[in-house]
């Protein structure tokens, strides 16, 4: 029988465009060091440590997990690298709970980071790789026309996206770590704001930031003995599918619905919007939101621009949806998946200061990539599974 997991620790940088004052070790230092006090342990009872991250083509450092182990504080420790696009954070974070579960080790401490300062992702995503489809528009140009297919075969109104956009940046206006905040932020600033990718306007788009964010997690015997309330892990899930094949519906991937399905079934779950408290789902361009809704079964297909338009993924809705502000206000993209799992943790540890759900016992952690290809799930609960 697997072991219990538990999320026991949890540190997040401050996250802004540039954090010239640190370099891309003392980023990831920040954030690991920040876990390890919240966890109460030092590195001396760290047993491994899981390191994610986007692609190294982003910031053009090959590897850099070969000198960061060591240069955060990692040295001599089992260290594993992963790395799934977009969804790097929570496939990491998945990855470090999978060692703990397995029995493999005791305590793992995982970080994920970007210092996008420091390079061009947009360069990174436009040039022509070999044997592969140059999309020569970055990210925004890439999915742009997935969101017009949605709009198209759902008849979502076109303000959708803009409303989408004002909730989640309301909601960063209580997270004091959260990049962007835009205190008189407003729907007609939103809709004002230019038009970047139609029907994407440049308010509706994340931002580039940089920041880290760890977690230090432990085996059912360890994590029962923490002075601080413990975000149980009671589900996770991974699935992907090629970016390209024939009869792909890239507006809504079968891995989504493959993987919301897989990760309900395991964590027991009849009815995701009755049971799930609150959720932080990986969302770049807020259009993503209805998208994702229905794509983690919380909505029929279709139909979840309806939970946007009836407040239903507002903080005093039935299904709080991105309470830190999400990823449209921070975008540390190797970390951005991580900082959904950790947001999810701080929800059930009751730990979320400003943002916190009142009442939150089970909260679900999303992230995806590529091209809508990768997706990376897990469900916490305040109670042991």
């Amino acid at each position: 029988m697997a072991e219990l997991c538990g999320v026991i620790g949890v540190g997040q940088t401050q996250y802004a465009a540039k954090r010239q004052e640190l370099s891309m070790p003392g980023l990831l230092r920040e954030a690991a060091e920040r876990a390890l006090e919240d966890s109460g342990c030092t590195w001396a009872d760290i047993d491994a440590v899981v390191i994610g991250k986007a692609p190294d083509m982003f910031e053009g450092v090959m590897m850099p997990e070969l000198f960061l182990n060591d240069a955060i504080g990692g040295a001599y420790k089992p260290m594993l690298r992963v790395h799934t696009a977009g969804s790097v954070g929570g496939s990491t974070a998945i990855v470090a709970a999978s060692l703990v579960q397995s029995g493999v080790h005791d305590r793992v401490l995982t970080v994920a980071f970007e210092k996008q300062s420091e390079s061009n992702a947009t360069w990174a995503l436009t040039i022509s790789m070999p044997f592969s489809v140059a999309t020569v528009a970055g990210a925004g140009g890439y999915f742009a026309p997935l969101v017009r297919g949605y709009i198209r075969r759902s008849g979502a109104p076109e303000d959708t996206g803009i409303r989408v956009a004002v909730k989640d940046r309301q909601n960063a206006l209580k997270n004091p770590l959260a990049h962007l905040q835009l205190e008189d932020i407003s729907f007609e600033m939103v809709a004002e704001s230019p038009m970047l990718w139609d029907p994407i306007r440049y308010l509706e788009t994340c931002p580039s930031s940089d920041g880290a964010c760890a977690m230090v997690m432990a085996k059912e015997s360890i994590a029962s003995q923490s002075a601080k309330p413990v975000a149980w892990v009671h589900a996770t899930e991974m699935r992907s599918e090629p970016t390209m094949f024939s009869g792909r519906d890239q507006v809504m991937p079968r891995a989504s619905l493959d993987n919301a399905a897989a990760l309900y079934k395991k964590a027991g779950i009849q009815n995701p919007r009755e049971e799930i408290d609150c959720a932080e789902i990986y969302v770049p361009f807020s259009w993503f939101e209805p998208m994702w809704m229905e794509g983690m079964l919380f909505a029929p297909i279709n139909e979840g621009w309806k939970m946007t338009y009836e407040g239903a993924t507002a903080m005093d809705g039935d299904l709080p949806i991105n309470m830190s502000g999400g990823v449209l206000s921070s975008n540390p993209i190797g970390a951005s998946g991580m900082i959904r799992f950790a947001e999810a943790a701080l929800q059930v540890r009751g730990m979320a200061g400003d943002h916190q759900i009142d009442g939150a016992r089970k909260a679900l952690g999303h992230a995806y990539g590529g091209g809508s290809q990768y997706f990376s799930t897990w469900i916490v609960g305040d109670q042991k599974p």
